[in-house]
């Protein structure tokens, strides 16, 4: 089925959306503040070595001199802790960087507080299937890649293509997870752009002064191109005329068969507004996701898992109870599908289809989640039902999901979901009075909360606390604060 893309631009933050048949699948978000330096080289100078940390400081020009560590510097194409394997002892930094030394560095931790970036020489570049390690000449598969029978086997097709390529240069390659059922074709484009993005820096680094940005990992745009464009995509529309020159740019050197496809978008409506997409982003933040048929879906993310219940709601529109049932577990394993690639829902989904008694109706809704999941690019597995009548599967985690990209947890509930009743906040402050009432004797106890449980004291449990002002022989004041969470309270002794 062909999709479309589209990408809206602005300074402060990239939103890119997958349309299919006018309904938003999927949606990337980048923030500009929260780009990271992770991936960066730099063309960096040794500004100290220090034999006593076996480190030295490098500039590379940030604000702070950044950090390489002994354990990290490169020896024969391999990091000194590579080389010398664990537990052996590494070569004296100062035998290996000298001040002044230019060298090229990549970032492999960010500055946090007062730490400057942390770097290694060996250099790493991710593509949208492998990583090129340049100055190594090893071919690496995923651990998480199946058997070993498949591992030899894509190691086999990798040692062709990287000798028959004549895309220039050498270098080694670690494919990823997700390139276990790539083509040729598809490992070989890889192959080429990560070449030609290392021969590129290699020319910057001759040409530049230390302190050079000489490679910033690529922003969401330009991934765009390099990861969410296959033959099923017929449109890429860009909001921004800047973005749209830049990426005609960009892929007309990395990836020119999907240059004929992008699209200067003029409209006088915001790019999203044509599909309803910001009105759609609100829905998959909600917990509840309506069905058409009038069933609804409640989604939970929880530390471990992510649980969907599908209900039947208001639909009673089949002829019989078994028939509502399946009909609205068909529509649920459509809608699951998208949800879960709109949410970006990684690691263990349980779902709790409606109980089903014909075992050909399961067969079938199984049947029909494992065909809409099919469209989805991230690696599923999905087992049959349980004995309890659930469905377990797992996503593989790519990125933070949805929710946990544009949210926060809730400062009055933490994340629970739920707060205490004003009621038992009341019985709390009761028990709270008598406990300070036995350790203190102030002149009298004021209770400071918000309104509704001011209220609620003055009114249902004003007998109660007028028995305690009596039981312990203080007065009891009241004091309203709007400001104060349901659960907050405070005590002051007068």
């Amino acid at each position: 089925m062909m999709h479309d893309i589209l990408v809206n631009w602005s300074p402060q933050e990239t939103r890119v959306a997958i349309v299919e048949n006018g309904a938003i699948q999927e949606l990337h978000v980048e923030r500009t503040l929260e780009r990271g330096l992770v991936g960066n080289i730099y063309a960096g100078r040794v500004a100290r070595v220090l034999p006593g940390m076996q480190s030295a400081f490098i500039d590379i020009g940030l604000e702070r001199a950044a950090f390489l560590h002994v354990a990290d510097v490169q020896i024969n194409g391999q990091t000194a802790r590579g080389h010398h394997g664990e537990g052996t002892t590494l070569p004296p930094i100062e035998k290996l960087v000298y001040e002044g030394q230019t060298l090229v560095v990549q970032v492999i931790k960010d500055p946090i507080g007062t730490k400057g970036a942390r770097l290694s020489t060996q250099i790493s570049i991710a593509g949208r299937l492998l990583v090129h390690l340049p100055q190594d000449d090893h071919i690496g598969i995923s651990q998480k890649i199946g058997s070993h029978e498949l591992r030899d086997q894509l190691r086999q097709r990798m040692t062709a293509l990287v000798g028959n390529r004549e895309t220039g240069g050498g270098g080694g390659f670690i494919l990823r997870t997700n390139a276990e059922d790539a083509s040729d074709a598809e490992l070989g484009d890889d192959i080429a752009y990560l070449r030609k993005t290392w021969a590129l820096i290699r020319e910057r680094a001759l040409k530049s002064p230390p302190g050079s940005l000489l490679f910033e990992d690529l922003s969401l745009v330009q991934r765009v191109l390099r990861d969410l464009v296959d033959d099923r995509t017929g449109s890429i529309r860009i909001d921004s005329r800047m973005q749209y020159d830049l990426l005609r740019e960009f892929g007309q050197l990395y990836t020119p068969g999907a240059v004929g496809r992008l699209q200067h978008y003029r409209g006088e409506r915001p790019i999203f507004d044509l599909y309803n997409i910001d009105q759609e982003i609100e829905r998959a933040l909600a917990r509840r996701v309506d069905l058409k048929s009038g069933g609804y879906l409640v989604v939970d993310q929880t530390e471990a898992l992510t649980t969907i219940d599908v209900n039947t709601g208001g639909f009673v529109g089949a002829r019989n109870f078994d028939d509502t049932i399946f009909k609205t577990n068909l529509e649920a394993a459509q809608a699951i599908a998208r949800q879960l690639r709109l949410r970006n829902l990684g690691g263990i989904i349980i779902i709790d289809f409606i109980d089903m008694t014909r075992s050909d109706h399961q067969e079938q809704v199984l049947l029909e989640l494992r065909k809409q999941l099919a469209r989805d690019r991230t690696k599923i597995t999905v087992s049959g039902f349980t004995q309890l009548g659930l469905v377990e599967m797992t996503r593989k985690r790519t990125r933070e999901s949805l929710a946990h990209m544009l949210c926060q947890p809730c400062p009055t509930c933490g994340g629970r979901g739920q707060v205490k009743t004003a009621r038992s906040v009341c019985y709390d402050i009761l028990r709270e009075i008598l406990r300070e009432a036995r350790q203190f004797n102030p002149k009298e106890f004021r209770v400071i909360a918000c309104p509704a449980v001011i209220e609620m004291l003055l009114d249902e449990e004003s007998p109660h606390l007028a028995g305690l002002s009596d039981f312990i022989g203080k007065p009891i004041s009241l004091q309203a604060e709007a400001t104060m969470n349901p659960e907050q309270y405070d005590i002051v002794l007068m």
